[in-house]
């Protein structure tokens, strides 16, 4: 199993002391957190793309660009870059300054993105984000693997014999595609042979069980091999205490924070409660233990060789205090238990 840490750079009053950082603080936070999460042994560091309060990252290449520079191993995602928005030209020519900068470290995880706003202040019609998704998507996988692209499509102009620089360090830069809630994006995976990252935080597992069994369907149905199918997924919350009662109280504050935010509303969690939350969703909550137990479960389910967990919300203390549990504690458990294929190969 791999385990990576991500960050939509989320800056919003902390839930336990009530203090909103600068935009200059908050983002050396994040760039402090990947140096930590790459000492720790962490295998990946995310950031997200989103474009509006009370998030500070709407260019997600300019940060990894900055944590490229400060770490050396750590494999660097994007989750999301939102694609739907996106001119696929300017996608493949910052990414790959992103994979040159690394030495070929960045993995793209791809969406529609799950803000509606995004749309409005881009001027683009919400109605054919599917549409925008898959044709910025084919264009952006000839551009990063041919020269000279000649390319004809319906919401963007033509190109003729373009060759997008630099060319990405990678050969080609790993591409998944973030599945939240349809089936269109994991038909879109399994179509092209590319992995899926579970988001796996709002809801019960089965509804995400549901679009991982559709894409390991649709992913055989479009003639790959079945051993071949890679599954990502996200967990819902982290915090780990050596008592179960203390990890609950500890995590209450920000969880309802969370669920009473923006996101939680959009997203229409039906958890009730945190106890609710605990018992059907995906939150890593509890002893180390308790941890191990869940990680297990979902894996059971869903086959996935990553877990992706997230301590933005939490106090800065408490997201160290957190990571370096979860290093100590909980991934080499989970590592031993569940051999990594990439890692063994």
């Amino acid at each position: 199993m791999q385990f990576t840490v991500s960050s939509l750079v989320g800056n919003g009053p902390d839930p336990v002391t009530g203090r909103v950082r600068t935009p200059h603080d908050k983002l050396h936070n994040v760039l402090d957190q990947a140096v930590l999460a790459e000492r720790l042994g962490y295998d990946g560091y995310g950031v997200g793309e989103r474009h509006g309060e009370p998030f500070l990252s709407p260019a997600p290449p300019v940060l990894l660009s900055a944590i490229a520079v400060r770490t050396s191993r750590i494999r660097l995602f994007t989750t999301v870059t939102v694609l739907s928005i996106l001119d696929p030209v300017r996608v493949a020519e910052d990414y790959a300054m992103v994979d040159q900068l690394s030495g070929g470290r960045l993995e793209l995880i791809i969406g529609k993105g799950n803000d509606p706003r995004h749309f409005g202040l881009f001027g683009l019609d919400e109605r054919h984000q599917w549409d925008y998704l898959a044709e910025n998507y084919g264009l952006l996988r000839r551009l990063w693997r041919e020269e000279k692209v000649s390319w004809q499509g319906t919401h963007r102009p033509a190109l003729h014999e373009v060759t997008t620089h630099p060319r990405p360090f990678q050969d080609p830069i790993p591409v998944w595609h973030g599945s939240a809630t349809s089936e269109q994006s994991t038909e879109l995976a399994a179509r092209h042979g590319d992995p899926i990252f579970s988001a796996n935080s709002f809801h019960p597992l089965e509804k995400y069980r549901a679009l991982v069994d559709h894409y390991r369907e649709r992913w055989e149905h479009h003639g790959h091999r079945p051993e071949d199918a890679r599954v990502g997924a996200g967990f819902g919350g982290l915090f780990v205490a050596r008592r179960s009662q203390d990890a609950v109280e500890g995590f209450r504050p920000y969880w309802n924070a969370l669920f009473n935010s923006a996101a939680g509303r959009h997203n229409n969690s039906p958890f009730a409660t945190l106890e609710d939350a605990l018992e059907r969703g995906s939150a890593l909550v509890g002893s180390p233990q308790q941890v191990i137990e869940k990680i297990h479960r979902y894996h059971e389910a869903f086959g996935n060789e990553v877990v992706g967990i997230g301590v933005d919300s939490l106090t800065e203390d408490v997201q160290r205090e957190q990571l370096e549990l979860f290093a100590a504690e909980v991934a080499p458990v989970i590592r031993r238990e569940i051999p990594d294929p990439v890692r063994a190969a």
